[in-house]
């Protein structure tokens, strides 16, 4: 069942603000990297990790974690 905004509780909705902001932050850190990065340097198209790190929390780790190279 969905609930709106006004059935959460306050406590509910400070912790939905707070992951929607770690969320936001860390994609932006993210695209970020990959902006700033040389291709040589990430493992794929820069083009298909920049629709990755959209996904969710998924993306964003998973190009930290994968997409990167050392």
């Amino acid at each position: 069942m969905k609930k709106s905004w006004s059935d959460l509780s306050s406590g509910q909705r400070v912790a939905l603000v707070i992951l929607a902001g770690a969320e936001f932050a860390l994609a932006v850190t993210a695209w970020t990297d990959l902006a700033r990065r040389p291709a040589r340097a990430v493992r794929g198209p820069k083009g298909v990790w920049a629709g990755v790190i959209a996904v969710n929390f998924v993306g964003p780790i998973a190009y930290f974690v994968r997409g990167r190279l050392r």
